[in-house]
């Protein structure tokens, strides 16, 4: 019998738990762009509740979340403050400039934590002839510097000095759960400060599809609206909101699993020479790794593991990325270990 595959790619494989399945199948659903689909509503309430916020809104994916935020917040014409690899900059397609016509400034920032320090200088000047920022953005925890975490204490000193100089912030809390367990603190304490915050139910949470946006009322209220324009108005997707209150309500619990997975992964990873690795810094699910020592470029590397059953992503042709979800046990973590280490060793 062939061993299965050890799938290091991403978060967001994991596949629906069989309780989630079971409330899928079983889900009582309406039509949600008449707001009557009770599965959805429930969902959005709940998430408003646990994210102390007035209200929440069921959207398709992570990407559509913070564009409608992009959207919600800003006029065209304006910046928008973000970190220079953040998801938002990187990997949205431009989408802030298409949907919105708002342009990105992007601020490089060490292991993708900005201060408020690094922001303040940034905010335009109030001249008619400049054009204006209109909002800032955080990621948290920060995908492509390795799921670095914002603490509530940074992230409270860069909203208060926003909204003093009377900005909004947004949130791009795809993995927020992971950032509050990594702090041992709660997401609403985390976020209390952000006027909106995104986040993904189909991450580490292992729901099948879907993300959360949730701010004030009246906030929601225009997301809605955005959300519509954008083909994001869903009809019968109670289906899709039952598996996500299970990510919700159950999932956070044991992402705590998944560092410790991670993490074990890079202590094992260290004892590699030529690879580039910070242990210590891997404190959520996410570890990069630099092969500019060994006789590799990422796809090739990558290519080679995946011939040995272990898939794991490229960032760039010397930098690779694995991530520990809940598909991936501490059993497999240690071959996938092993594996690597074998194809390093056949390379050198």
């Amino acid at each position: 019998m062939q061993n299965p595959v050890i799938d290091l790619r991403s978060d967001t494989v994991t596949k629906p738990t069989a309780e989630m399945r079971s409330a899928m199948a079983n889900a009582e659903v309406g039509d949600d762009v008449f707001m009557d689909d009770p599965t959805i509503n429930r969902l959005q309430e709940r998430a408003a509740q646990i994210f102390k916020k007035e209200a929440a809104l069921f959207v398709p994916s992570g990407t559509m979340g913070n564009q409608i935020a992009i959207r919600v917040h800003t006029s065209p014409g304006q910046e928008v403050i973000t970190e220079g690899h953040a998801h938002i900059f990187e990997f949205e397609m431009a989408g802030m400039a298409a949907i919105s016509g708002v342009l990105a400034r992007p601020i490089p920032a060490p292991d993708g934590i900005l201060d408020w320090g690094m922001i303040r200088p940034a905010i335009r000047p109030k001249i008619y002839y400049r054009a204006q920022t209109g909002l800032i953005t955080l990621e948290n925890t920060h995908n492509m510097a390795g799921g670095t975490v914002y603490s509530k204490q940074q992230i409270d000193e860069i909203c208060f000095g926003a909204h003093e100089a009377g900005l909004p912030v947004h949130m791009d809390g795809a993995r927020i759960f992971n950032a509050a367990t990594a702090l041992n603190c709660d997401v609403a304490s985390l976020t209390a400060t952000c006027d909106s915050v995104m986040f993904c139910l189909s991450k580490g949470l292992a729901a099948p599809v879907g993300s959360m946006l949730a701010g004030s009322r009246e906030f929601i209220e225009r997301a809605r609206s955005v959300r519509k324009m954008l083909g994001g108005g869903m009809r019968q997707a109670g289906i899709l909101a039952a598996a996500g209150l299970i990510a919700l309500e159950q999932m956070p619990a044991r992402l705590i699993e998944d560092h410790k997975n991670a993490r074990l992964l890079a202590d094992l990873l260290s004892e590699v020479s030529c690879l580039d690795l910070e242990p210590a810094k891997v404190c959520t699910n996410i570890l990069m790794a630099g092969i500019s020592r060994t006789s590799f470029i990422s796809e090739e590397f990558a290519f080679l593991l995946r011939q040995q059953g272990v898939l794991i992503t490229t960032v760039d042709p010397r930098k690779i990325r694995l991530m520990t979800h809940n598909d991936v046990n501490r059993n497999q973590i240690l071959k996938a270990a092993d594996v690597i280490k074998e194809v390093i060793g056949e390379g050198t």
